[in-house]
């Protein structure tokens, strides 16, 4: 999932790419997405981007003033001021699952391209944004939404203003770990980077939010340290407020995460980068909104109860190979009265079958059974016959003999 530096680096990507590029024409949306329309035209327009934690601007800016006495057009009024002129829009992004920005050829468009800004110059390249798993959002002259909190990243000294402050908020009743999610305080931090902030600092993932920041209301540095020793200070021993926000810079400054020219390069530096996040060896467990936390050692007070944690295994040569995960048959599931009366129909022929091919082998043996041996059959066959055979020749014998007598 697309956390604060993911969004930095996509704002980053755009202004980029978007450099020196006109762009003309309506915003085309495709037509599975269930955002709203973006009705904005211009017959030349710039795009540029900013973002703030885990939301991102994009800002059309028309190149001239334009009326709208083209008939047949269908432009709606919004987006025009009273005199028909095409006015700059905002719109506002949240990626969800999946949601980047890719600048294309508008003759081979991504798959999952939900949202096209199309260029002037030809041939044609359009400005898209995709989303394969469809979670992500858009507001037509959006803003920031007002409950999430200063940017880690490029509002540090607001950020850590605004948590020291609020330290009796209820949110910070929670874990450590479930309190790092809540965007009205750390808007940019994520799954991935929670886990790498704790465990870096060793603190573990359920001990209480409030008594882990507590101890930072009271940090002081010596008067007498020179700036370049307080700085050297912090560096060496950063505490978690600091850490939310140099982490996700260092993601920052690695660069990539897929707005690389090399895709596959930047998922094996990040890959190498991480720590702790889904690394073999690392313990986790669910927390209380279900998210997956990686953890190394206790878990804390706070932990689930009854709960145990799952520790990533690895296999590297010459250990076992691992076991293969047990095969289980589904349990078919009940479809149309067609399919499953085909079903029953030909799971009773098959019963039947096999019965069938079952009784026809008994009484095959049976009937073996009863046969008597060819051989003997033959030899009574052949007595039956000589025994036919020699009853006609003793009557006539007697009958002749009987003629010779009476003559």
């Amino acid at each position: 999932m697309p956390e604060g530096p993911e969004l930095h680096l996509a704002s980053r990507y755009i202004n980029t790419v978007c450099a020196g590029l006109i762009f003309s024409g309506k915003v085309e949306k495709s037509e599975v997405s269930k955002n709203p329309e973006v009705l904005f035209e211009s017959d030349a327009y710039l795009i540029s981007a900013t973002s703030r934690g885990k939301e991102i601007k994009l800002t059309l800016t028309p190149l001239k003033e334009e009326k709208n006495t083209l008939p047949g057009r269908g432009r709606d009024r919004e987006g025009l001021s009273q005199n028909g002129l095409q006015q700059p829009m905002d719109l506002v992004f949240r990626f969800g699952m999946s949601g980047s920005f890719k600048l294309t050829s508008a003759a081979e468009l991504p798959k999952h391209a939900h949202l096209r800004f199309y260029t002037k110059d030809s041939p044609h390249r359009a400005l898209c944004f995709v989303d394969v798993r469809r979670f992500g959002r858009w507001e037509v002259h959006g803003t920031w939404q007002p409950d999430r909190g200063p940017c880690v990243m490029v509002e540090y000294e607001k950020f850590r203003e605004n948590v020291l402050r609020n330290l009796s908020d209820k949110a910070f009743n929670k874990p450590i770990c479930e309190a790092l999610l809540n965007q009205k305080f750390f808007n940019g931090i994520g799954n991935y980077l929670r886990a790498e902030i704790l465990y870096r600092l060793k603190i573990p993932p359920f001990e209480k939010a409030r008594t882990v920041l507590e101890a930072l209301q009271h940090r002081k540095q010596s008067p007498d340290l020179t700036l370049s020793k307080k700085v050297k200070l912090k560096q060496e021993n950063p505490d978690l407020l600091e850490l939310c926000h140099a982490v996700p810079m260092e993601v920052i400054h690695m660069g990539g995460m897929g707005y690389g020219p090399e895709p596959s390069d930047d998922a094996a530096a990040f890959e190498e980068w991480l720590q702790c996040y889904g690394v073999p060896g690392m313990r986790s467990l669910h927390d209380g909104n279900g998210r997956t936390i990686w953890f190394q050692g206790e878990p804390g007070p706070m932990a689930p109860k009854g709960k145990k944690s799952r520790k990533k295994r690895s296999w590297v040569n010459g250990d076992p190979e691992p076991p293969s995960p047990k095969v289980t048959k589904p349990v078919p599931k009940r479809s149309s009265k067609g399919s499953s009366g085909q079903e029953k129909v030909a799971k009773r022929s098959g019963r039947k079958k096999g019965k069938e091919l079952v009784q026809g082998a008994e009484n095959a043996k049976a009937h073996e059974a009863r046969k008597p041996n060819t051989r003997s059959r033959r030899k009574a066959s052949a007595s039956q016959a000589s025994l036919t055979n020699e009853a006609p020749a003793a009557d006539r014998k007697r009958q002749a003999s009987a003629r010779r007598s009476t003559g």
